[in-house]
């Protein structure tokens, strides 16, 4: 039984690994926008998977705040937000999607090597979820750098912050308080997140970054 737990758990957490290394591959903020819904969904699927294997219904809170608020809510409203400012729908990256690959594959790698000695006397199940969780984390950042464009920055901050909850979940879980105060951050910052890009677009007519630094006169 304990088997079947653990390659369900792996197999959901290590799902999300590759959703991220999708996310990074993404050069459409449509496609952008809907694979983060997938993957905040298997983020509601490992969190209820870890309340029925570990006996905890309070994470079926957590897994219900990822599934209504980042699953189904934050990506509907930035499709809104999209098509009202009219933004380019082509993400223009620093990088080439080869070497972005090739750089996150490095991010797994270093993830793996970083984690296996700090959690060594911890349970494989552990273990495994926390290497996970600081990979996404990770792939979450390097796409934050390597995109121009704001609105895929803010997904990849979303991402990391799944990542987050991940680790959260996988090592000891989370107490309810907790869990209601994400959802409160989460829809705050998607607030502020709205207020931020139509700003950004009424001052500078555009939301790519790279803009931005030329008006600030750092680039030609």
């Amino acid at each position: 039984m304990y088997g079947l737990v653990f390659d369900i758990a792996h197999m959901l957490a290590g799902g999300m690994v590759v959703v991220s290394f999708l996310l990074l591959y993404q050069d459409r903020l449509y496609a952008l926008l809907n694979t983060y819904a997938l993957h905040a969904l298997l983020l509601a699927l490992v969190v209820s998977w870890q309340a029925y294997s570990h006996d905890a219904p309070h994470l079926y809170v957590t897994a219900g705040i990822a599934l209504i608020f980042k699953a189904i809510i934050i990506p509907v409203v930035l499709h809104r937000i999209i098509q009202r400012l009219g933004i380019q729908r082509t993400i223009e990256q620093v990088l080439g999607v080869g070497l972005n690959m090739l750089v996150g594959v490095l991010l797994v790698a270093l993830a793996i090597i970083v984690m296996l000695p700090v959690t060594a006397a911890s349970e494989a199940l552990v273990r495994e979820d926390l290497i996970f969780a600081l990979s996404i984390v990770l792939l979450g950042l390097l796409m934050m750098i390597t995109r121009r464009n704001a609105v895929s920055q803010v997904v990849g901050f979303m991402s990391m912050e799944n990542g987050l909850v991940l680790a959260a979940v996988g090592a000891s879980g989370m107490p309810l308080v907790v869990e209601i105060s994400i959802a409160f951050s989460v829809l705050i910052a998607l607030i502020v997140i709205g207020i931020f890009l139509f700003r950004i677009r009424e001052r500078f007519d555009t939301v790519d970054v790279q803009a931005m630094d030329a008006f600030r006169g750092e680039r030609p």
